[in-house]
């Protein structure tokens, strides 16, 4: 658990203070507004994060396994080389965000708003994708193995290099989606 109160937390927020590397783990930080905040390399490991703002929040780095995102704005986040093994991202908006070489694995990912996001070399092994807004997405050079992807609007995608074995496609619409 994490060695600051959520107050202590809130009050380093509220002045702008960065949360790179601290212990964030088990907080509880839904509905709140984050937009921007630095979280690289920290632990939110089961942290609660549901509908909160995280816009343009830093999130490199960090451990996020098991963390419940769900309904949260995280457009134009970056998660570069976290780990999000297990987490909960349902029904959140993605936009633009970035997850280059990540660990997504079992991820849960219905229903988001992922249009234009950036996946390259990331692990989605045995990711629940379903239902999902993926058009544009960058998945050049990404584990898709046992990837469920059904119903996911995939135009335009970029598969190039991409692990797609045993994913599940059915009803995916991968219109002008390249893969090569």
């Amino acid at each position: 658990m994490s060695q600051l109160s959520r107050d202590e937390i809130l009050a380093k927020i509220k002045n702008k203070e960065s949360l790179a590397g601290l212990d964030l783990s088990g907080a509880d930080f839904s509905y709140e507004d984050l937009r921007g905040v630095v979280f690289s390399g920290a632990n939110l490991c089961d942290a609660h994060l549901q509908n909160a703002n995280l816009a343009q929040a830093d999130f490199s780095d960090a451990h996020l396994e098991q963390a419940f995102f769900f309904g949260a704005n995280l457009a134009q986040a970056k998660f570069d080389r976290a780990f999000l093994k297990d987490a909960n991202l349902q029904d959140t908006n993605l936009e633009f965000a970035s997850f280059k070489n990540a660990d997504l694995e079992h991820v849960k990912l219905f229903g988001v708003q992922a249009e234009n996001a950036d996946f390259q070399g990331a692990n989605l092994s045995n990711a629940r994708m379903k239902r999902s807004n993926f058009k544009h997405a960058n998945f050049q050079q990404a584990n898709l193995n046992q990837a469920h992807l059904e119903r996911s609007e995939l135009n335009g995608a970029d598969f190039t290099g991409a692990n797609l074995e045993g994913s599940f496609l059915e009803h995916a619409d991968l219109t002008n989606a390249k893969l090569k």
